[in-house]
């Protein structure tokens, strides 16, 4: 209709349809939460799955579906699913691969929300957990020998300690008796760990993949088969990730390979840094010679992270005063951005854990997590300095 009024018109605005042999660079972003086909039948054949293409963005939409591809082919796996966060994620993972007298094995070093999600949201449906340190592997391996177990969900480097999973063993034992592994991969970054049997990758896409502290994401990454299981419980679960979330992702994916290894290079120094402090009474970065992972990592991993944690000899106090010294590090939660951050000992999460668990963590009162940036390394030792200064009173 070439003469709607300016009320319809609006609503229905003209068709731009850009000519073969002519594309953006950079793909456009399809903020439309609905598609439709030129008939009934083509979208009852949609419905069918004989008819390709897009009707519902809690289904599919072209930007999100973009980054799916891009993120599994960083894995080296075959499909992807994403969502509107890393907890998104795990949540969806658990639910959808769990039912009732299901047994989880996870670990103390496992993230918070994990923990909070096995013990309490799956303990309410009647799924049963131990819980170990991911560095036990004899405990794992009578765990898995005690009773049929449906997954196994842990993640390397963990969060805080840095802490290192033997793949090959665990994914091993894992695989000998019939349980699903799922590792939470976000600290260890998209590029690393494919060539070993996981099931089940899981990402948070806030941290190195996004890069910039502005968008927030989710990813499930896994075989065909897998996918396809999940897919169906993740489009009723509706944590959907929004298309200009999805582009941003996308976006920063391009500098990621950049950002990493910069920012690994910089964790490395700092950890150096620190551990020629007199003040400072252990240090954990993989890429540390010294560190206990330190072999078991360079045989896994191709760069060590940007987290790097340390333990003050000052305790909780001398942790706290570190933490408000400093002026270049952000007091904030989260890891892997541009910019560098501080986490005393005060904000981690172990409130859950028992006394024993505590301590079989590695979380101390002194203990500082720092996730470094792309700031000159030279100032953010100067600032450091400064603060550890303060932090001994």
């Amino acid at each position: 209709m070439s003469d709607m009024k300016p009320p319809t018109r609006v609503n229905h605005p003209p068709d731009i349809e850009i000519p073969a042999g002519n594309r953006p660079v950079v793909a456009p972003i399809y903020q439309s939460v609905k598609f439709e086909f030129e008939s009934v039948a083509q979208t009852l054949a949609h419905f069918g799955g004989k008819q390709p293409g897009f009707y519902y963005q809690r289904d599919s939409n072209p930007t999100n579906r973009q980054l799916e591809q891009t993120l599994a082919a960083m894995q080296g796996r075959a499909e992807a699913i994403v969502c509107a966060s890393g907890v998104a994620a795990i949540a969806g993972a658990l639910l959808s691969l769990t039912k009732q007298g299901d047994h989880v094995l996870c670990f103390v070093e496992t993230y918070g929300p994990t923990r909070h999600l096995i013990r309490r949201t799956l303990g309410k449906y009647g799924v049963t957990h131990s819980m170990l340190s991911v560095l036990d592997l004899a405990g794992i391996e009578r765990e898995l020998k005690a009773r049929p177990t449906r997954l196994l969900i842990f993640e390397s480097p963990s969060n805080p300690i840095n802490r290192i999973a033997d793949l090959a063993a665990i994914t091993a034992l894992a695989r000998t008796h019939g349980a699903l592994t799922l590792l939470d991969n976000t600290c260890a970054g998209l590029h690393q760990h494919g060539e070993f049997d996981i099931d089940v990758f899981l990402h948070s896409l806030t941290k190195f993949a996004g890069g910039h502290s502005d968008v927030m994401g989710g990813a499930v990454i896994a075989n065909q088969e897998l996918i396809g299981g999940l897919r169906p419980d993740f489009k009723v679960f509706g944590a959907v990730i929004d298309p200009h979330a999805a582009f941003l992702i996308q976006r920063g994916l391009k500098t990621y390979f950049l950002r990493y290894r910069a920012q690994s290079a910089q964790a490395l120094e700092i950890a150096k840094f620190l551990s020629s402090q007199p003040t400072v009474s252990a240090v954990s970065y993989p890429g540390l010679p010294t560190d206990p992972g330190h072999s078991l990592a360079r045989a896994q991993m191709s760069d060590f992270g940007c987290v790097v944690t340390f333990e003050l000899a000052g305790g909780a106090a001398a942790a706290e005063r570190l933490a408000n010294a400093l002026t270049l590090f952000a007091r904030a939660a989260s890891l892997g951005a541009t910019e560098s951050l501080v986490l005393p000992s005060q904000f981690m999460s172990t409130r859950d854990l028992t006394a024993e668990q505590v301590q079989i963590s590695g979380i101390r009162p002194g203990t500082v997590r720092l996730s470094i940036g792309v700031e000159a390394l030279e100032d953010l030792k100067a600032d450091l300095q400064q603060a550890l200064n303060a932090a001994a009173g």
